[in-house]
């Protein structure tokens, strides 16, 4: 089964079957031009895309699929150290732009060729669908331990995980998908375009996700990341546009429990939350015709189980309030790392599960709630293992409270002090919020130190930067 079936003539088409910040293509054109993009790279070692949220990224990134070629999204932004390191690690032979697009001189090593990619070129050539065991995509991690690693993504991978969130979702050939999410990570690309690619639904790519641009959009499936989201409930005029949507889903980081709240008071919806990592790709969610619960990812997806491990290698009880490593085992896992063995011996147990560096809790319905990352969100304080996320929840709640990040800070009596950042809405005290924390949770989870500020460090997908904050918070 071919992994991009829309394009085959399966679902029909239409002359805006993917409109990209305002261009659109039919199908039987995305097909037309990314074959003529096949036909120039076909047998490369590897195509890296400079990944603009452009109809020319979408083009190069079928073509190199189409080809069999695996295809490695360089994010625009990149600077020319981690550019140069993504080109030179993933052996990009070519490096795809839009005609007439400006390509970075800094950090491109020599040998990799410019491929200028224009959406009228036309091909009728047609090639043979790769193997379902080849590698589709080579996507870079953050880097925030060290130079982003290569996470080798097959097409089996792929089309197993679009095919379970599309029957999670009820997700088919009748929805109109719109997003404006980055085209270099799994949400905004893989899921945000190769699904609709593979479902045979309408896509329309806002360019950027502003409240407008998503209310305009006429679509039934949104996706967003908690920034977008945060900031249409913000704007209730533009969500009460949402309201003949089917569905909301957010992911990429936790969904604040008072957006989720706004959210569904103003569209009529709430949302779908959902949890996957780049070398995982979505492996829990809820589901369009389950519960949706605040603060909750839900259940795994089809074909993936789970599990919650201790620091000592025994397994986690599932009790709503034990905390535990995360570990993954299905077919939408990655196949390793690029050129990185250290990496793979250190993702894997022995008896084959991934291991997330995910902390979480599993109540006895199943349902996970993620706590955040194990080296960053697990506090231990005083004897405690704190997951950073309830602390974030309960400092949510107060009503002069917009936004928090909790940090384990090294303190030389309890070992980690909590340490809230929060982002006021109003007049409050450190001392009001610590209180308040302690009313809600027990008191050993109460934030030691509170310190106000005018936003939270986040990277593009909106996730708080808290190895920035406890570097920060050292320097205090």
């Amino acid at each position: 089964m071919a992994l991009l079936t829309a394009l085959h003539g399966e679902y029909g088409d239409t002359a805006d079957a993917l409109r990209v910040d305002g261009r659109a293509l039919s199908r039987e054109a995305l097909l037309g031009a990314a074959s003529a993009v096949a036909d120039r790279v076909a047998g490369a070692p590897a195509l890296a895309v400079l990944a603009r949220p452009t109809l020319e990224t979408v083009v190069a990134v079928v073509g190199g699929l189409l080809a069999g070629v695996p295809v490695v999204p360089l994010p625009p932004d990149s600077g020319p150290k981690e550019r140069a390191h993504i080109l030179r690690d993933s052996g990009a032979a070519l490096l795809a732009h839009a005609v007439g697009e400006p390509v970075p001189q800094d950090g491109v090593p020599e040998g990799v060729g410019a491929l200028p990619v224009d959406p009228a070129e036309r091909s009728a050539a047609r090639h043979a669908e790769p193997p379902a065991d080849a590698t589709g995509f080579v996507l870079y991690t953050s880097g925030t331990t060290g130079a982003p690693k290569g996470a080798v993504i097959g097409r089996a991978a792929i089309a197993a995980d679009l095919d379970a969130l599309a029957a999670a979702w009820r997700w088919t050939a009748e929805d109109t998908l719109v997003h404006g999410l980055p085209l270099f990570h799994v949400h905004g690309l893989l899921l945000g375009v190769l699904g609709a690619l593979r479902t045979g639904g309408r896509l329309v790519h806002t360019g950027r996700p502003t409240p407008d641009a998503y209310a305009a959009a006429g679509g039934s499936l949104y996706f967003g990341v908690p920034t977008v989201w945060s900031r249409l409930a913000a704007d209730p005029a533009a969500a009460a546009r949402l309201a003949p949507a089917r569905l909301l889903v957010s992911g990429s980081a936790p969904l604040p429990v008072p957006v989720f709240e706004k959210l569904a008071a103003l569209t009529g919806h709430a949302p779908i939350e959902r949890y996957g990592m780049t070398e995982s790709l979505i492996t829990v969610s809820t589901r369009a015709d389950g519960e949706r619960r605040p603060g909750s990812v839900g259940l795994p997806v089809e074909g993936v189980r789970t599990r919650l491990v201790g620091e000592d290698g025994e397994p986690v009880p599932y009790d709503g309030e034990s905390v535990g490593e995360l570990q993954v085992s299905g077919p939408t896992l990655f196949s390793g790392y690029l050129n990185r063995p250290d990496a793979d011996a250190e993702a894997w147990t022995a008896d084959g599960w991934f291991r997330t560096g995910d902390v979480a809790v599993i109540g006895e319905d199943g349902f996970h709630r993620i706590v955040g990352r194990a080296s960053v969100d697990l506090i231990k304080s005083g004897g405690y293992r704190i997951g950073a996320g309830e602390v974030e929840a309960a400092l949510r709640d107060h009503p002069a409270v917009a936004d928090a990040a909790v940090i384990g800070a090294p303190d030389a009596d309890l070992g980690q002090a909590i340490v809230a950042y929060v982002v006021p809405e109003g007049s409050v005290t450190g001392d009001q919020l610590t209180a308040f924390v302690a009313e809600r949770l027990s008191v050993h989870k109460r934030p030691r130190r509170v310190v106000l500020v005018p936003e939270l460090p986040r990277n593009a997908l909106g996730k708080v930067l808290k190895k920035q904050l406890l570097s920060e918070d050292a320097g205090r």
